[in-house]
């Protein structure tokens, strides 16, 4: 059974901590450079569209989930039903991942926005992101098509409550 997850919302004060593991390779691989990466997350702190919060076992932040609203940033992923919200995240702490928290962690998470309205909830990893797109299957996503976005070309994956 997994864990029970923590999702605080991210403050100010968590910066430095994104920054630290925007910079690790296993994020910056996928994320791609941690100062854009870096300016972009805390300049969306401020955003009423953008969602984020600091993932956490009990006693230990491991991971960053943001959840927005599509109407801000829907390219490429065309019509959704109105309400639909967009993730992304990663575990920061290197010695958390292979563990099962991604897709357990993300589970959670969309759990959760479905239990407040989400009528879907849709994800866009980039395609050769097998870690990724496995974690979003096994936490109930499926695959629905390749979608050009603002970042390249993006598989975008579906969850229905």
């Amino acid at each position: 059974m997994a864990p029970p997850y923590i999702f605080r919302p991210m403050i100010a004060a968590d910066l430095p901590l994104i920054r630290r593991w925007l910079a690790l390779p296993h994020v910056r691989e996928w994320w791609g450079d941690p100062a854009e990466q870096y300016s972009l997350v805390s300049g969306d702190l401020d955003e009423p569209a953008m969602d984020q919060f600091i993932v956490s076992v009990p006693g230990r932040p491991f991971g960053y989930i943001q959840c927005y609203d599509l109407t801000a940033w829907n390219t490429g992923i065309g019509q959704q039903p109105p309400g639909t919200r967009g993730i992304d995240q990663f575990i920061g702490e290197p010695d958390m991942i292979g563990c099962g928290h991604g897709s357990a962690f993300i589970r959670s998470f969309v759990d959760d926005r479905f239990k407040i309205g989400a009528p879907r909830v849709v994800t866009d990893p980039d395609p050769t992101n097998h870690r990724a797109i496995r974690a979003s299957e096994n936490a109930g996503f499926i695959r629905d098509r390749l979608a050009d976005t603002t970042e390249g070309e993006a598989l975008l994956m579906v969850r229905n409550p």
